[in-house]
């Protein structure tokens, strides 16, 4: 599913407009990358929690050459499913 099809899925639900959802969907996401990016977290309760992490620099390689190539450290964007969204996944 892609944004376009959620936006509708989420129109045809709630009986809005799609122009409405479209605005909602977008401001929410802005709101949980601005939010993510200062390093704080964005938890919604059953469905999961948006975080960032650092990551350590460390040795990898180059799959073409098989040479090691030293990997910076950085901090990235992650998702942690709530239980109630990994029981619902585990039903499947």
């Amino acid at each position: 599913m892609n944004k376009e099809e959620l936006i509708q899925e989420i129109a045809k639900k709630t009986k809005n407009s799609q122009k409405s959802i479209s605005t909602i969907l977008s401001a929410t996401l802005e709101v949980i990358e601005k939010t993510v990016s200062k390093g704080k977290k964005v938890t919604l309760v059953g469905f999961g929690t948006f975080e960032s992490r650092k990551r350590a620099a460390r040795t990898g390689r180059n799959p073409q050459t098989g040479k090691q190539i030293q990997i910076s450290a950085k901090t990235v964007p992650v998702f942690t499913p709530g239980k109630k969204f990994k029981e619902l996944v585990a039903k499947k």
